[in-house]
């Protein structure tokens, strides 16, 4: 879809101090050599402790409107995106932040679609902006806490991925902000559902013990018994792909036109071959030279990102940038925004980076 007057007013991102380096992390024993010499190619991951997801998205908003001329006052509506879960069964996160931040009579909704919440998260502001509800202040949250028996960060999610934690925010308005939001669209391929379920109940902990996730297990069973490897990156790829092509046309721009592509922070080879070969791009226009430093935030990445291309100095007016995103389902959503301005915070501020 076309998406008319609506803007990033600003982002917000909290990275947590601590660091693990992947190399740390071989001699811990928690990630395998081979993985380091012809894996990912990430080299860190983030560490929260005991600080909760949602807290760090709060740090996140509070961050965004410090850098906003917006107060909380003037926010009309919220979105939270999760990837594992933030509190109790039955809890609701958006509800904690909008407490903390002291936000009151303000509507909001939660969406967990994984890595590729946020910017669902943001079609849902955009509809809230655009549409009937005429809200002017839309703000979306992301966090993520993988310190739990139930995960393991450096391998529980597969091989192209370690997850970090880290909480992220985008505050959009109907009026003015940085960067113009120009077309976003999303999708969901349904033949590819069973991929992240395996043959797992759709009645859990009936008889057992909550497990661990172990995602690459899910994997296996679906492609050794429904549907081979090649078969489901060949649907993924033209899929995504599609969604794409959507959003740069309604974008009325072309790939070539694109100085970024913001993907999730995963495998080079990932990124490479079904986001940037398809577009027809190089490796050197994409996030990933420095998002490999973050490690995969979960739905934090696509705000980090772009929080680190403004405050390096590596966008400038005019830039168009493709923000990309997936998860199980499978859904997907991309997002083409143009920059507009360099605000003073982002000439003011520097982006975090482990210390070496």
């Amino acid at each position: 879809m076309k998406t008319d007057g609506i803007y990033v007013d600003t982002v917000g991102a909290y990275i947590p101090e601590q660091w693990v380096s992947v190399e740390q992390a071989v001699e811990e024993g928690l990630y395998d050599e081979y993985s380091v010499q012809y894996g990912t190619g990430l080299t860190a991951a983030y560490i929260a402790g005991d600080l909760p997801a949602l807290d760090m998205a709060v740090a996140a908003a509070r961050h965004a409107f410090r850098r906003s001329d917006a107060d909380i006052d003037d926010l009309d509506f919220h979105v939270h995106c999760t990837a594992v879960q933030h509190g109790p069964e039955g809890f609701y996160p958006p509800g904690y932040v909008l407490r903390e931040l002291g936000a009151v009579g303000v509507a909001s909704t939660d969406v967990r679609q994984h890595s590729n919440g946020l910017l669902a998260g943001i079609e849902i502001a955009v509809g809230q902006l655009s549409g009937a509800a005429r809200a002017e202040t839309a703000l979306v949250t992301a966090a993520e806490n993988f310190t739990s028996p139930l995960i393991d960060r450096w391998t529980g999610f597969g091989t192209g991925f370690t997850a970090s934690d880290g909480g992220a925010a985008v505050l959009l308005s109907a009026h003015s902000g940085f960067a113009a939001l120009r077309a976003l669209n999303s999708g969901t391929a349904p033949e590819l559902e069973q991929w992240h379920r395996g043959a797992e109940s759709l009645l859990p902990f009936r008889d057992e013990e909550r497990k661990a996730s172990g995602t690459m297990e899910l994997l296996s069973y679906f492609n050794q018994h429904v549907m081979p490897l090649d078969k489901c990156m060949e649907i993924m790829r033209d899929f995504e792909l599609d969604i794409v092509h959507r959003s740069l046309v309604d974008a009325e721009l072309n790939a070539s036109d694109l100085r970024w592509v913001i993907a999730a922070n995963s495998d080079s080879r990932m990124i490479d071959q079904m986001k940037m070969q398809p577009l027809g791009l190089p490796m050197s226009r994409s996030t990933w030279d420095f998002g490999k430093e973050y490690g995969h935030m979960g739905a934090c990445d696509m705000a980090v990102s772009l929080n680190h291309l403004m405050l390096d100095g590596l966008v400038e007016p005019g830039d168009h940038v493709l923000m990309t995103t997936s998860a199980s389902g499978w859904v997907s959503t991309s997002a083409v925004l143009t920059i507009l301005d360099i605000p003073d915070w982002a000439r003011e501020e520097t982006a975090p980076r482990p210390a070496r």
